[in-house]
């Protein structure tokens, strides 16, 4: 059974920084795409992040050069570090992953990340 879980949510003032971790199991990390995706209110879920298994990076526009997604497959964990945060960063944030070759994502669970001051 595929189980991700997510850390390091929380709440932040305004040039603040987080780091978000996810841990996999139940998979086989190393032969997986991963991502982050945020949701904020009233709003879609959106692509923030992603790595591919051969270690290829895509940033949304919106967070290039604050935000860098990395991957560690020796402890099956992905981390988004988080930079300069502003109050539209404010969301729950989800790692997902999708194993190569195959049809269907894995999602975390989520975790609430809030800039306020």
């Amino acid at each position: 059974q595929v189980q991700l879980v997510e850390s390091g949510g929380g709440l932040v003032q305004p040039g603040g920084s987080l780091r978000l971790s996810c841990t996999a199991s139940g998979i086989t990390f190393r032969f997986c795409h991963v991502y982050w995706y945020r949701q904020a209110v009233g709003a879609e879920r959106v692509l923030v992040a992603g790595i591919t298994a051969t270690g290829n990076l895509n940033y949304a526009d919106s967070v290039k050069g604050r935000f860098t997604i990395s991957r560690d497959n020796a402890k099956n964990t992905m981390s988004l570090q988080m930079n300069s945060l502003k109050p539209e960063d404010t969301a729950v944030y989800y790692c997902k992953v999708k194993p190569m070759g195959e049809f269907r994502d894995y999602w975390g669970q989520g975790t609430q990340v809030t800039i306020s001051s």
